[in-house]
């Protein structure tokens, strides 16, 4: 069994806290899926043809922080991480990846995101989201990374399950 030492949200806190604390949340359930396990373990996928694995999420993930935060609200001109070609899919396969480097990747742009969050004035601050060819606001980029998170926290569950028998939260 993982011990789980994630925080849930507050219960009457304010907006932006209570969405600040949902996001940390689900960046909680997706480490304490990962926790404890080996390298291959991390590597090991779903079914083929798919590349996904637990491992995969959390490059999928760095590079989702990375592009919503950094460069849509930031406004830095930055590559994607694992693909020349601007593909977020490119991320799930890790099969040459660690979990020092996989971890590392995404712990940085999570610490980044957290900053300009934080920083921010407020959630209606915007920045240009070019996929989407429309400003966005903060407050949609952390509720669509709460949606992110959340979707791919039910992918890691089942990963997780597959790996050694491990469910729940």
């Amino acid at each position: 069994m993982v011990m789980d030492d994630r925080i849930g949200p507050p219960l009457t806190g304010g907006q932006r806290e209570t969405l600040r604390a949902f996001l940390d949340y689900h960046r909680a359930t997706l480490a304490m899926k990962c926790r404890d396990l080996s390298d291959d373990e991390l590597r090991q996928r779903s079914m083929p043809p798919s590349t996904l694995s637990l491992l995969g999420l959390v490059r999928h993930m760095a590079e989702v922080e990375r592009h919503w935060f950094r460069r849509v609200i930031g406004g830095e001109d930055l590559p994607h991480v694992w693909s020349h070609t601007s593909d977020f899919q490119a991320a799930y396969d890790a099969s040459g990846s660690t979990r020092a480097e996989a971890f590392a990747a995404w712990e940085a742009e999570v610490a980044h995101a957290r900053r300009i969050e934080a920083d921010a004035e407020s959630l209606d601050v915007t920045g240009y989201a070019a996929g989407w060819e429309a400003d966005v606001s903060l407050r949609l980029v952390v509720l669509h990374l709460i949606h992110e998170y959340a979707r791919h926290n039910g992918h890691a569950d089942l990963l997780r399950e597959g790996i050694d028998g491990t469910v729940g939260a």
